[in-house]
C-alpha cells in the first residue's frame, strides 16, 4: 500500500515507484455499509461515529467506524491536502482490490496479510486455480470464499471490511510529516507505507 515545480503524488512521473490502481482517490461515491448491513442501519450498532458539527464529504464517503473516522478528521485537520483513497469496503470491493494485485503476483495474499484461516483459504484458492488469470476471474473466486466466511473472519483479514481502516494517497511533498501524523493518531493499530511491495499508505485502528 510516493523555480522548481511542486512534487505531486507518487506515480505521476516515470521516476516514481508504482502505485496500485486501487489507490486512486475515491471521493464521489459513498462506500457500502458494514458486511450484512446497508448504510441506513449503520449507527451505534456498527460503531460509526455521529457526524461532527462541520463534516467533510470526502471523509463521510469513506463510511468509517468510530476510531478510524475520528482519526481521519484529525489527519485532515493537520494536513488539509491529504486525499483518502479507500475506507470501508464491501466484500466485492475487497476482492477486486486484492485481485488487482494477485494478477501481478500470485503469492501477494500470503505475502501481504497477517496469517489467518481466511488468508490461507484465499491463497489456496489462487494456488488451486492457476487458469484464473484476470482480475475479474480472481475477484469472483475470492468473493466465493468471503461469502462462506463470517464477519469476524473477514475483519481479521482486512480492517477495510469492518470500516476500521483507510488508505491515503502517497505523496512526495511533506511526506514524512504526514506519515508522522498518521503514526500519532489516537487508536492506531498499524500503519504501512508499503503493502506487498506496492507503495500505499494504509492506517488501521
Amino acid at each position: 500500500m510516493a523555480g522548481s515545480r511542486t512534487a505531486g503524488p507518487l506515480g505521476t512521473d516515470n521516476n516514481s515507484p508504482a502505485i496500485d490502481e486501487g489507490t486512486l482517490a475515491r471521493t464521489n461515491t459513498p462506500l457500502a455499509g458494514p458486511v450484512g448491513a446497508d448504510k441506513t442501519t449503520a449507527g451505534a450498532s456498527t460503531g460509526v461515529a455521529a457526524a461532527p458539527a462541520q463534516t467533510d464529504p470526502e471523509i463521510e464517503a469513506l463510511n468509517l467506524a468510530n476510531k478510524a473516522r475520528k482519526a481521519a478528521y484529525e489527519l485532515k485537520k493537520a494536513h488539509p491536502s491529504v486525499k483518502f483513497t479507500s475506507g470501508r469496503r464491501t466484500k466485492e470491493d475487497q476482492a477486486r482490490a486484492m485481485a488487482s494485485n494477485v494478477v501481478e503476483n500470485r503469492k501477494w495474499i500470503e505475502e501481504t496479510y497477517v496469517a489467518s484461516a481466511l488468508r490461507t483459504k484465499c491463497q489456496q484458492w489462487v494456488d488451486d486455480n492457476p487458469e484464473k488469470k484476470t482480475q475479474t476471474e480472481i475477484a469472483q473466486g475470492l468473493v466465493s470464499i468471503f461469502n462462506e466466511s463470517n464477519d469476524t473472519e473477514l475483519g481479521k483479514l482486512s480492517k477495510h471490511l469492518s470500516g476500521e481502516a483507510f488508505d491515503v494517497q502517497p505523496v512526495e511533498e511533506n511526506a514524512e510529516a504526514i506519515k508522522s501524523t498518521i503514526r500519532g493518531l489516537p487508536g492506531l493499530g498499524k500503519f504501512l507505507d508499503k503493502e506487498g511491495g506496492l507503495v500505499r499508505w494504509h492506517a488501521q485502528f
